[in-house]
């Protein structure tokens, strides 16, 4: 009899599914896949932060364009900034960034500030031409910020120097582009300075032909006019600029500076006084620019009491000087302005403390004492002496004039004004025969004083003052 294995009824045997082993495989794989992609970084790990869209290079420019436009230049100097980091191999905003560099250089008053920002600008115009060699903006720019520092060097051949240098690259941006507006107007600044002011009358033309849309040409053919004499003309073209940039200041200082010009050349005392008038309504429309945008700018005060020492009105003068300190109570440039206002005033004595602030620096209780006192919105500051300049030489003069003067038996102020003498004497500013007169007159004065024989007894004739042959209508603009 056969019998058969029976099959279990209730227990199942075990057997492997072919889809499930499929399952398992896809699986396997598509975790690798995912931990490789995670480590190579092709897959970010959830709930990571946001990424930040990242500023293209345009979008800062437009950004310092339109802070140019309100007048607000330092903003504008760190958005071009901004953009030569975004994209350092970009001419045209190293280009716009020395442009806005050398213009900012018209709102700053110590010189080694405005030397040490014309240099940046140079930095910025050679890596725009070291960028693109053939960009015609960026050699244009270049002249104009190297015209600007020539400007202010007091050594001719440095000065002759940079002028030439300047022409050559204005040039090379015209031979770049013969319709480069913006070449040929610095390029007729360049021939200006160059004393070729037919030339320079030529460029400008040509500029002002092709393009009249540019604050630029105009402000240059306005320093083309002020160059001829023809200081109306000039406050016309300076206006032109303002309707195209009206939160420039600088624009608004010069063209004060050309109605101040006309009233001291005028003879009739009513229409001198209006242009006076005029010339204030424009440096009070510059301060008020500043005071909307919330900047603590001194050079608008400064050109106030330069007008109103021109009318004679020395109290408010003096009092828009100290306005100025208030801004900047280290600048030795304001003790010296607010030095030659207490002579003018015949207040020689406060008139000595500010000019010693100048001369020599002084601390911070004495530079009080130089302002006419501190209040409530004085910072009393060390103050630095400025060394011996152009620009400089007639606080020196002044101040040994009024030593001179001020000098008694009791207290004799001799030496501190016969070593300012020296100095001045050593110099070549000697060779101006109005310095060189106050000079012998300080010098008698004081030999007067020690021997007990009378100036005139010296001389053989009247007695001199110690008062300044000449006091200039206007010193240096800071």
């Amino acid at each position: 009899m056969n019998i058969y294995n029976r099959r279990s009824l209730f227990r199942r045997r075990d057997e492997t599914s072919v889809y499930r082993m499929f399952f398992f495989v896809v699986l396997i794989l598509a975790g690798i896949w995912l931990i490789r992609s995670v480590q190579q970084g092709d897959v970010k790990p959830l709930f990571l932060p946001t990424a930040t869209p990242t500023r293209f290079a345009a979008s800062y420019s437009l950004e310092g364009d339109a802070y140019f436009t309100a007048g607000q230049l330092n903003a504008a100097i760190e958005a071009y900034r901004e953009a030569t980091n975004v994209d350092p191999n970009n001419a045209v905003v190293w280009s716009q960034l020395s442009r806005v560099q050398t213009y900012s250089t018209a709102l700053i008053v110590k010189q080694d500030d405005i030397l040490a920002r014309l240099d940046e600008a140079i930095v910025s115009a050679e890596k725009a031409v070291e960028v693109n060699p053939d960009s015609s903006d960026a050699h244009a720019v270049h002249a104009f910020a190297l015209n600007w520092k020539a400007s202010y060097l007091s050594d001719a051949r440095e000065r002759q120097s940079l002028l030439q240098k300047s022409e050559q690259e204005a040039v090379r941006a015209i031979q770049l582009d013969n319709t480069n507006v913006l070449a040929q107007a610095f390029y007729a600044e360049v021939l200006v300075d160059q004393q070729k002011w037919t030339q320079a009358q030529q460029v400008i033309d040509q500029a002002l032909a092709a393009d009249p849309s540019l604050m630029d040409v105009h402000r240059v053919n306005a320093y083309v006019l002020e160059s001829l004499g023809e200081y109306s003309l000039a406050i016309e073209a300076y206006d032109r600029a303002i309707a195209i940039t009206p939160n420039l200041t600088f624009l608004y200082l010069r063209a004060g500076a050309g109605y101040r010009r006309l009233a001291f050349e005028s003879p009739n005392e009513e229409v001198q006084r209006q242009l006076y008038e005029k010339s204030l309504e424009y440096f009070a429309e510059t301060a008020r620019i500043n005071q909307q945008l919330g900047v603590q700018d001194p050079v608008p005060y400064i050109s106030i009491a330069k007008t109103y020492s021109q009318m004679g009105e020395f109290f408010i003068a003096i009092r828009n000087v100290q306005r100025a300190i208030e801004f900047e109570p280290a600048n030795p440039v304001f003790y010296g302005e607010l030095g030659v206002l207490y002579h003018k005033n015949r207040n020689y004595e406060t008139g000595i403390l500010a000019l010693k602030c100048a001369v020599n620096g002084c601390t911070a209780e004495q530079s009080c004492d130089g302002r006419g006192g501190c209040g409530s919105n004085d910072t009393p500051a060390d103050v630095v002496g400025l060394p011996l300049s152009a620009s400089t030489v007639y606080y020196y003069d002044i101040l040994a004039s009024e030593y001179a003067a001020l000098s008694t038996s009791k207290v004799n102020y001799c030496p501190q004004a016969l070593k300012i003498a020296d100095t001045v004497e050593a110099s070549e500013y000697i060779s101006d025969p109005n310095i060189a007169t106050d000079m012998a007159v300080v010098r008698n004065i004081c030999k007067s004083l020690e021997t007990g024989i009378s100036v005139q007894d010296l001389l053989g004739t009247p007695t001199a003052t110690a008062e300044p042959t000449t006091i200039p209508e206007s010193t240096p603009t800071p």
